[in-house]
C-alpha cells in the first residue's frame, strides 16, 4: 500500500468536528456556555408540565417525576441541535447533517411517547358529524336569503 491520497475515496475532515452542544445536555446535565435563554425556557417547560399534572412537584408519583425530567432533558437536546442548525444550516451536499439524521427525529418522537405515557393530551377540538354541517349550513343560507329578501323589500 502506498501514502498516496488517490487511495482513500473519502475526503478526511481536518481539525474537530462542529459542535452543537447536545451531547453535554444528556451526558453530564449541563448547558453549554452561552445557553441561558435555553435554560430559562427548560425550567418554564418543567414548570408548565408539573403544573400540567398536579398543582405541585409533591403531587406527582416518581414515575411521571422521573418522565419529566427525561422530557426535558431530551428537549435540552433538541433545542441546542436546532440553535445550532440555526447557526449552520440543516444540509450538507443535499443531505441532512448528521446530527439531525442522526438523533433528531428519533428524539422528537420520544418525547411525544413520553408525553403521552405522562397523559398530557392535545386540547380537544369541536367535531361535528356531516348531518349536523350541513344543517347549519342550510340555516345560516336561509337566514341570509330572508334578509336579502326582507332589505329588497325595505328597498322598493
Amino acid at each position: 500500500m502506498g501514502d498516496t491520497m488517490a487511495e482513500f475515496p473519502i475526503k478526511l475532515l481536518r481539525g474537530r468536528p462542529p459542535k452543537h452542544g447536545g451531547y453535554s445536555v444528556i451526558h453530564s446535565s449541563a448547558l453549554p456556555r452561552n445557553r441561558r435563554r435555553l435554560l430559562r425556557y427548560l425550567m418554564a417547560v418543567r414548570a408548565g408540565l408539573i403544573e400540567d399534572l398536579g398543582p405541585t412537584e409533591a403531587d406527582l408519583s416518581t414515575a411521571q417525576k422521573i418522565l419529566i425530567d427525561r422530557v426535558v432533558q431530551k428537549l435540552g437536546f433538541m433545542r441546542c441541535i436546532e440553535e445550532w442548525a440555526a447557526e449552520k444550516g440543516i444540509f450538507e451536499n443535499g443531505q441532512l447533517k448528521s446530527p439531525f439524521s442522526d438523533h433528531y427525529l428519533a428524539y422528537s418522537n420520544s418525547i411525544r411517547l413520553d408525553l403521552q405515557a405522562l397523559g398530557i393530551k392535545p386540547p380537544k377540538k369541536e367535531i361535528i358529524d356531516l348531518g349536523e354541517y350541513i344543517e347549519r349550513k342550510e340555516k345560516a343560507q336561509v337566514k341570509g336569503q330572508d334578509k336579502s329578501n326582507k332589505e329588497s323589500k325595505n328597498g322598493k
